[in-house]
């Protein structure tokens, strides 16, 4: 069953996001060369002490950290250690996740680490965020869940990519094995969100307000699919192309949607697709 959230619901998972908002910014300043994935977990650590809050990824299934960081090819659920180094030239999309008073928060981001980066490292990151965007934008009072994932992969379709290595195709793998999801009184909750049209899934549910989610596209510079490797948690592609990871956890209003992990719940780049974010309950 589909969760629906009141206004007041909707203002505690605001709360959440911010949090969330305050751990993206931490992490990204502190993902420099040399730095380890677990130096990353502990700022991520001390920002969810400092607001109050508590972790939702910690323990979640047995994951023994409080973010994801996946590097390279690494795709989702990365576990930070004090063996993975950051160098110059990698890139690592940082998932990361909060609970204020029983509500949930959740998002991930691309970052590229030190200098050098290869010009399609940095059109994946940017088409992975703008399909997010795109997807954002189209979660409208009335649609269908559907129409979040046509936007998705409509926008990722759209963008050109060139040759990468044995890559020749000039298309970008658009994850299958995961996707985005309801949020609320759980992290992960219906419905499961696709970044791509499934005629099998037909239309989904209607939004409508109240309904809240976790969009997240996950792209790769070669092929869409995935293994686990044997922590049972790290998915990586199965050719070894680097990947990239946005995600946003979004409330759906009378008034549109609003942001609830970023810092201005989505005013500015909603708005340079035509669409008018709703109030920010907290302001």
């Amino acid at each position: 069953m589909v969760q629906i959230k009141t206004p007041e619901q909707i203002a505690k998972m605001r709360e959440a996001g911010l949090v969330v908002a305050a751990i993206h910014a931490a992490t990204r300043e502190a993902a420099v060369p040399g730095a380890t994935t677990k130096d990353l977990d502990e700022v991520a650590r001390k920002v969810i002490a400092d607001h109050g809050a508590k972790s939702n990824f910690l323990g979640y299934g047995g994951f023994p950290a409080t973010i994801c960081t996946s590097v390279n090819e690494v795709v989702v659920h990365g576990i930070p250690d004090e063996k993975t180094v950051l160098k110059d030239g990698d890139i690592i999309s940082i998932d990361a996740g909060a609970i204020v008073d029983g509500w949930h928060g959740d998002a991930a981001y691309t970052a590229f680490v030190g200098t050098g980066h290869a010009p399609e490292l940095i059109e994946l990151s940017r088409v992975t965020e703008e399909s997010m965007w795109a997807g954002i934008a189209a979660m409208r009072v009335g649609g269908r869940l559907v129409d979040i994932s046509k936007a998705i992969e409509s926008y990722i379709k759209r963008q050109p990519r060139p040759a990468v290595g044995d890559h020749s195709l000039g298309k970008y793998g658009i994850v299958e094995d995961y996707g985005g999801h309801g949020i609320g009184t759980e992290m992960h909750m219906d419905p499961h969100l696709l970044n791509y049209v499934s005629r099998k899934r037909g239309k989904g549910p209607k939004l409508v307000p109240g309904l809240c989610l976790a969009i997240e596209p996950m792209v790769s510079l070669g092929t869409p699919h995935t293994e686990v490797l044997a922590d049972d948690w790290t998915v990586v592609s199965t050719d070894g192309t680097w990947s990239s990871h946005w995600e946003h956890s979004v409330a759906l209003t009378e008034e549109g949607p609003l942001v609830l992990t970023a810092v201005d719940g989505g005013k500015a780049k909603l708005a340079e697709l035509g669409v008018t974010a709703a109030p920010d309950p907290l302001a």
